[in-house]
């Protein structure tokens, strides 16, 4: 059995220093796994992300990051990430070194981490810049005689933590709807930490075998976690919480404010269950997802 706590999992499997995505596309961004690698005071992280939206700005402004490789940056929908801002431009709270790709620059780079190989081809570079600012993306004569083509190297990080809908306690993990790059983060990582709103017996998993995105064999932790991809969305379980990114994108341009809300939110309660309770019954009320069923499937 795998299951176990967020303070245990991240205590074994994050450490100072270490390459860390935290994965989930729009919805399914481990926010509070996030926030308890801010509690334990973590320092000098390469932090991994298609889109270091909300989250990776909380980790920088608490100043647990050296460095983003990433491939979108920005509040969605809303404007900047303030917090990122100040750490790229003034070194607030610590100096950020930026290192980036188009999204499917580092789809590709999780790819190739997945399958052990060198590197990954790809041609959306052609006529971008992003190779003048990132010496990392390369180009190369294409063995079939079809002119250069760019490759990026593979990115095996040292932990990825995928938040999902459901598993079991030996890690066989489900997710649906909107899918980002979960499963080939898994796959490429040395460890894997699984967050769920629900964990579920055995045989809810063989039922449905085509949800299971990650298996239990690549899995290092499980910790139950309700609520725990706030304020992003879990399909089925609970919506986007709009109004949060509006109110982050006040609070992060001051910096005090951005310290105050991290010493109330993260530093000022012990779990995400003391979170989830603070937030109160309300805000869950209204984000409460309408329903929409799938059809069963008859897998005989």
């Amino acid at each position: 059995m795998k299951l176990t706590t967020m303070h245990d999992a991240i205590a074994t499997y994050v450490h100072d220093g270490d390459t860390v995505a935290i994965e989930g596309f729009t919805a399914c961004i481990g926010f509070a796994a996030a926030h308890e690698i801010i509690r334990q005071g973590r320092r000098d992280l390469v932090l991994c992300r298609m889109t270091p939206d909300l989250i990776y700005d909380q980790m920088v402004a608490a100043g647990c990051a050296r460095k983003l490789v990433f491939s979108y940056l920005g509040n969605p929908g809303v404007g900047p990430l303030h917090a990122i801002r100040r750490a790229v431009e003034k070194g607030i709270p610590a100096p950020l070194e930026l290192e980036e790709y188009s999204h499917f620059g580092m789809v590709a780079r999780y790819i190739a981490g997945a399958y052990r190989l060198p590197f990954f081809p790809l041609r959306s570079y052609v006529g971008s810049d992003l190779p003048k600012v990132n010496p990392r993306i390369r180009f190369v004569e294409s063995p079939y005689g079809d002119g250069p083509i760019a490759v990026v190297p593979p990115l095996n990080p040292d932990v990825a933590i995928i938040h999902a809908q459901r598993a079991d306690v030996n890690g066989n993990t489900q997710l649906w709807g909107l899918l980002g790059a979960q499963k080939e983060a898994a796959f490429a990582a040395r460890h894997v930490i699984v967050v769920v709103e629900e964990i579920v017996d055995e045989e809810v998993i063989r039922s449905d075998p085509n949800r299971t995105l990650i298996p239990g064999l690549i899995v290092d932790a499980v910790v139950h976690e309700p609520y725990g991809a706030h304020p992003s969305y879990v399909q089925g379980y609970y919506d986007r919480d709009n109004d949060f990114y509006l109110r982050w994108d006040e609070i992060s341009r001051d910096e005090a404010a951005t310290r105050a809300w991290l010493e109330e939110w993260v530093y000022g309660v012990r779990d995400r269950a003391e979170y989830v309770e603070k937030m109160g019954r309300e805000t869950w009320e209204r984000l409460k997802p309408a329903q929409a069923w799938s059809r069963p499937v008859n897998y005989g």
